[in-house]
């Protein structure tokens, strides 16, 4: 970072900050990743510098020739990673790109079906201080009491009493398969436009370890880092009868101009989901995943549902006596990185909820196995076990620093 180090030395000095907490800590947010070299080469390339408004070979601005190339690849290659009929690229982010097909396919006002935040679905999927919420009429399934899992009989019961134009499938914070067909099924007995948001478990679909909402769903979104580890952004997939609304929804209608070094280092990260050696990884995600529940299981935690079937670990830590901001927090001291969260029906605020959200992507990325997150899951039990005790936060820190060095991490920048 020689020219920045020279013309901005402060923000220099947080990027090499961010460089060591990342090498020297355990990250365990599920919605994190480690994007390789190659896709931050392309990230911060003078594609940055281009203004491309429009789609590949039809642009509104001159000099697009390249940009095309780039923009054409990563369409390709989502096609070839998901068998999509129709694939945008465009999309900034996961939540515009929900709000865009929303905008595509209904009327302010249409009723649409969603998960139920506190439940495990996210802010877009219809909660009422998002967008989504407030322009649209959404009703919200949740996972049933006892064994905190979706009850579908009640999804298509709800989704037969409320006749909704759309039933949306996908969650952020449910550690269990969903049954995309299911939904579809649903969704085509009342007439409506099935859609899901695979952003957290895309990375597991083209591993074959998730099952898959493809071919029959009609529209897919999904981010393009977490389990896929590709840059911060998003993307649309859909069935060919509903490609001009998409389009025309994503451009002119919520965006202007493409960010051409995403979308470079998009098609990157697509190339390399393309390799054999992802299938390997995205198994290995699912294999951290149940060797960490299973550790926290030992150690007197309660799980949502019980455990896991993906990247993700919901733990409610009621019966521990500490919130899950408080172990946030003491986790954060000791080097291991994670959030609070909700679970489902949390007597606790957002704010300093019930419980913490874990996962295994980024630390499958450095090589980690189960062995590792085994470890792991010690870790946590010891900060949790010894809330308060400062001691402990730093003698576990220095064991975290330890088990870091072993799997480096960027260690050429």
């Amino acid at each position: 970072m020689k020219h920045l180090e020279r013309v901005d030395p402060q923000i220099a000095q947080a990027i090499m900050g961010e460089i060591d907490r990342q090498r020297y800590g355990l990250e365990l947010i599920p919605s994190e990743n480690f994007a390789s070299p190659a896709v931050l080469e392309a990230l911060g390339s003078v594609l940055t510098n281009k203004y491309s408004e429009g789609y590949p070979h039809k642009r509104y601005y001159g000099g697009n020739q390249f940009v095309d190339v780039a923009e054409d690849l990563a369409i390709e290659r989502t096609k070839k990673l998901f068998g999509a009929e129709h694939v945008n690229v465009q999309p900034y982010s996961g939540s515009p790109a929900n709000i865009a097909v929303y905008f595509a396919l209904l009327d302010f006002g249409d009723k649409v079906m969603g998960m139920n935040l506190a439940h495990g679905g996210h802010l877009t999927h219809g909660h009422p201080v998002n967008f989504s919420g407030k322009a649209y009429t959404f009703v919200q399934y949740g996972v049933e009491k006892e064994g905190e899992r979706i009850d579908y009989e009640e999804v298509r019961r709800i989704a037969l009493q409320e006749r909704p134009k759309l039933i949306l499938s996908g969650a952020t914070a449910y550690p269990r398969k969903i049954g995309f067909g299911a939904f579809h099924e649903i969704a085509q007995e009342v007439g409506a436009i099935s859609m899901a948001d695979i952003a957290h478990i895309a990375g597991l679909i083209v591993g074959g370890v998730h099952p898959t909402p493809f071919p029959f769903t009609d529209v897919v979104t999904t981010t393009t880092h977490k389990t896929l580890r590709g840059p911060r952004g998003a993307m649309i997939m859909c069935k060919e009868k509903f490609a001009k609304d998409i389009d025309r929804a994503v451009f002119p209608g919520m965006q202007g101009g493409p960010h051409d070094h995403v979308n470079a280092a998009k098609a990157v990260a697509f190339q390399e989901a393309l390799q054999p050696a992802f299938k390997e990884y995205a198994r290995q995600i699912v294999k951290n995943a149940k060797a960490t529940a299973d550790e926290l299981l030992s150690h007197g935690f309660r799980l949502v549902s019980g455990g896991t079937d993906n990247h993700l670990i919901l733990i409610d830590l009621t019966n521990k006596g500490v919130t899950g901001k408080q172990a946030e927090e003491a986790l954060d001291r000791s080097g291991i990185t994670c959030n609070k969260n909700m679970v489902p029906f949390d007597p606790r605020t957002p704010f300093n909820p019930s419980g913490i959200r874990i996962g295994t992507p980024a630390l499958t990325t450095r090589g980690m196995k189960e062995g590792e997150m085994k470890l792991v899951g010690r870790f946590l039990a010891q900060v949790i076990d010894n809330f308060g005790r400062e001691e402990v936060y730093q003698q576990v820190k220095a064991q975290v620093r330890e088990l870091c060095e072993a799997f480096p991490l960027y260690a050429d920048l």
